[in-house]
C-alpha cells in the first residue's frame, strides 16, 4: 500500500522534471519521435475525417504511436482523478490568495477555482470568454507557433532548435501579460 501513497502525494521538481525530460531522449532512440501533444488532434482529425482537405492527407498512420500517447495521457488523468487522488488538501500561498481574492476568486479547493471553470459558467459571458475564446487563442497560438509548449519548452529546446527557444520566450512572456494584465481587466470586466 506504500506506493499508493507515493503516487498520491505530489511529487518535488527534482523528481518529476528529471522524469519529464527523459521523454526526449527515451523517444529519440526508440523511433526519433518526436515529443508533442498538439499534432495528436491534427492526426485525430486525418483518421476520422474523411474529407478531401489537404491538410489532413497524409499518411497519419506512421504518427498513430502519438494517438496511443494521448489516449494514455488521458487514461492517466481519469486514473489519477478517481483513484489516486491526492488526500491533503490544496495548498495556496497565502499572497496568491489575496491577489486572487482581490479579483473575486474565492475558492481555492480544487486545481481550477470554479469561480471561473464551473459548468454555471459555461453559458455566460464569463464562459464564453475564458472557454471559447480563450480555446481558439490556444489553438491559434499553436498552429501559429508550431507547436505547443510541450512540444518546444521539452523536445525543441533539448534539441537545442532556435525557433523553440523562441516559442518558449514568447508563451512565458504571454503567461505572464494574462496573468498581470489580462486576468484582472477580464475578471473586473464579467463580474
Amino acid at each position: 500500500m506504500e506506493i499508493f501513497e507515493l503516487i498520491r502525494k505530489p511529487w518535488p521538481w527534482y523528481i518529476a522534471g528529471p522524469l519529464i525530460g527523459f521523454t526526449v531522449p527515451i523517444l529519440l532512440l526508440l523511433g526519433n519521435k518526436s515529443f508533442g501533444i498538439s499534432s495528436s488532434l491534427r492526426h485525430i482529425c486525418a483518421a476520422v475525417i474523411p474529407a478531401n482537405i489537404s491538410f489532413f492527407k497524409y499518411d497519419w498512420k506512421k504518427e498513430a504511436w502519438n494517438l496511443f500517447f494521448v489516449a494514455g495521457i488521458t487514461l492517466g488523468g481519469f486514473v489519477a482523478t478517481y483513484l489516486l487522488t491526492n488526500p491533503d488538501s490544496l495548498i495556496v500561498a497565502e499572497s496568491t490568495k489575496a491577489s486572487l481574492t482581490a479579483l473575486g476568486i474565492t475558492d481555492f479547493s480544487g486545481l481550477m477555482p470554479a469561480d471561473i471553470f464551473s459548468v454555471e459558467n459555461i453559458l455566460s459571458l464569463k464562459g464564453l470568454i475564458f472557454f471559447v475564446l480563450g480555446g481558439f487563442l490556444v489553438g491559434f497560438g499553436t498552429r501559429y507557433a508550431g507547436g505547443c509548449t510541450s512540444g518546444h519548452a521539452i523536445m525543441g529546446l533539448a534539441n537545442l532548435q532556435w525557433p523553440s527557444l523562441v516559442a518558449t520566450i514568447f508563451f512565458m512572456v504571454g503567461g505572464f501579460f494574462s496573468t498581470w494584465v489580462l486576468l484582472p481587466w477580464l475578471l473586473n470586466l464579467v463580474n
